[in-house]
């Protein structure tokens, strides 16, 4: 399958503002002091679902990015060749 460019630069940029958005979420998860991440110094369930919500949304930033990555990789392989 072809990508075209704004697609590919749309999926990279998604790749890049997931991770972003999530990185400065854990750094607030982890400095949290409302009680909801943290009771008595020790993790809550708060913490671990949304720890998991942080893990997978970068997993799923960087294969996004990834393949728009791909893509405009592609397109100027493609624009050189012609």
């Amino acid at each position: 399958m072809k990508l075209s460019r704004p697609v590919s630069w749309f999926l990279l940029a998604f790749g890049v503002w997931s991770w972003v958005i999530w990185v400065t979420f854990v750094k607030n998860l982890v400095k949290d002091s409302s009680g909801l991440a943290f009771e008595d110094g020790h993790p809550t369930a708060y913490f671990f679902v949304h720890l998991t919500l942080a893990v997978v949304s970068f997993v799923l930033g960087t294969v996004i990015g990834g393949i728009g990555l791909r893509g405009l990789r592609a397109l100027s392989r493609t624009s050189r060749t012609s």
